[in-house]
């Protein structure tokens, strides 16, 4: 069998070297592919104005409802000179995060998506209106522009559409702190080299709320893990945030043995309903206070043949703690060997297998919501030079996270998208082909017939519609 390269012509053969395809007189001409069952298959780009990204206007839908990127772009201020703005801030940062939400992440993807219908129509342009959309060079200017003092109020108007997504207030909520590594490959300011992950690096803390898996906040950090004093900042301006409007909500701080330090422990101990559940290192003491629990299991396994796992609860003060704490540790062992892991919280009256494994063990979901953020999300684009342009791509990317979870959970539930990832959200229901007509009362999406999700589209268009109509009634006359 020939290879593909042994069947290519070679280069001094008249098909290669009268061909031009980029020549204006040939773009407009039809080419074709292999025929089909005897029938040529033809290809031209005359099909009109048609769109890859149809179902970003659910996203536009989600952003009219919840309002977050508007309260994000008030933050900003615009120094620009009014005569010569073409495009406003709301569209621009609009612009930015529907792109990544379908996938564009970079700013330079503004220049090939700046004249997609879909997108001008979920910005508030019409297709085929002149002006198109911004390009990469406009782009870059905004990412640049964006000061230390709007960014801090950017965190908080993220914190304010955490609180306000509730329609009440909320019994009990989860703060989780996590952090990951976003990899930087230049002169990135503020990035440092990390030997564990090998690499330079930023380490942005994730914010998120456990029960839910809202968005709380992301904040840009140097690559290395945050001590205690810097922990207790952060946690400190959530809470305070937070009690402004939820005076009895129970809020329990969770986060791995990193996060395990005296000054948040002080902290907490003298807070009405706040409390923390945290992973503990091991030490020699805290081995010794199991002992006894690693012995007896280690005699009923080789009795019994099967895997055990046991629980144990006791108080433990360490050199640098005010006061003693209670921890619970849990013995496991199995076939693949010994496992004893201890975590740390000021809860005295819960059981100690529901402490580890209902509480603490359900931080594992805090790792999708990071990888929703930064695998699929691509938030990990943070190749600016200054730090407060990566820390504001870094909000951009989590404006796209709050409007996708808010479309799962809220206008998706009860769907087969209801727990899907934001990766299968945007190959399935924003990347739709769409033939997009422009007349003169209305604009009309021609969406594929074979389309699969016709009836999650439908229920999601009319779920907006009827949000419209509730809020033209509401609406003061």
């Amino acid at each position: 069998m020939k290879t593909l390269q042994e069947n290519l012509p070679r280069q001094n053969d008249n098909i290669l070297t009268h061909f031009s395809p980029d020549s204006e007189c040939q773009e407009n001409l039809p080419f074709f592919t292999a025929p089909v069952s005897g029938k040529k298959v033809q290809l031209d780009f005359n099909g009109g104005s048609v769109t890859s990204n149809a179902g970003v206007l659910l996203l536009s839908e989600t952003e009219r409802q919840l309002g977050i990127i508007a309260s994000v772009v008030a933050c900003i201020t615009d120094k620009r000179r009014p005569y010569s703005v073409e495009h406003s801030l709301k569209e621009m940062v609009s612009q930015r995060v529907f792109q990544i939400a379908c996938g564009d992440e970079d700013a330079e993807d503004c220049n090939s998506l700046r004249m997609d219908p879909a997108l001008k129509l979920a910005v508030g342009r019409l297709p085929e209106e002149r002006d198109d959309l911004a390009s990469q060079p406009t782009m870059s200017r905004l990412e640049n522009g964006v000061s230390r003092s709007a960014l801090m109020r950017m965190g908080y108007a993220f914190l304010d559409g955490f609180i306000a997504s509730y329609a009440g207030e909320p019994r009990v909520i989860v703060i989780d702190f996590d952090d990951t590594d976003n990899t930087v490959y230049g002169g990135q300011q503020e990035s440092l080299f990390n030997s564990y992950h090998g690499e330079y690096c930023f380490m942005p803390l994730h914010v998120y709320e456990g029960l839910s898996g809202k968005l709380i906040t992301t904040i840009l950090r140097p690559g290395k893990r945050p001590s205690g004093k810097e922990t207790l900042t952060y946690l400190k301006r959530i809470v305070k945030r937070i009690r402004t409007s939820w005076k009895e909500t129970i809020i329990v701080f969770r986060g791995d043995s990193h996060y395990s330090s005296p000054e948040v422990f002080d902290w907490i101990e003298n807070q009405d309903q706040v409390y923390s559940v945290v992973g503990l290192s091991a030490n020699a003491v805290l081995k010794k206070a199991v002992e006894a629990i690693v012995q007896e299991v280690k005699e009923r396994y080789l009795e019994y043949k099967r895997p055990l796992k046991r629980y144990h609860s006791f108080f433990y003060q360490a050199g640098s703690w005010a006061e003693k704490r209670r921890v619970v540790a849990k013995v496991e062992l199995n076939e693949k060997g010994l496992n004893v892991r201890f975590i740390s919280t000021e809860m005295m009256e819960a059981q100690a297998t529901v402490l580890y494994e209902t509480i603490y063990c359900a931080r594992g979901n805090v790792e999708g919501y990071i990888k929703d953020h930064k695998t699929y999300l691509h938030s990990d684009r943070n190749s600016c030079h200054r730090f407060e342009a990566n820390q504001f791509r870094l909000f951009l990317h989590s404006l796209a996270y709050v409007l996708l979870h808010a479309l799962k959970t809220h206008v998706l539930k009860g769907t087969e998208f209801a727990t899907a990832t934001m990766e299968t959200l945007r190959l399935k229901l924003l990347k739709v082909g769409a033939r997009v007509i422009e007349l003169k009362t209305k604009v009309k999406l021609h969406l594929p017939t074979s389309c699969p999700y016709k009836k999650v589209l439908r229920k999601s268009t009319a779920i907006f519609s009827q949000l419209r109509k509730m809020e033209k009634a509401l609406a003061p006359i």
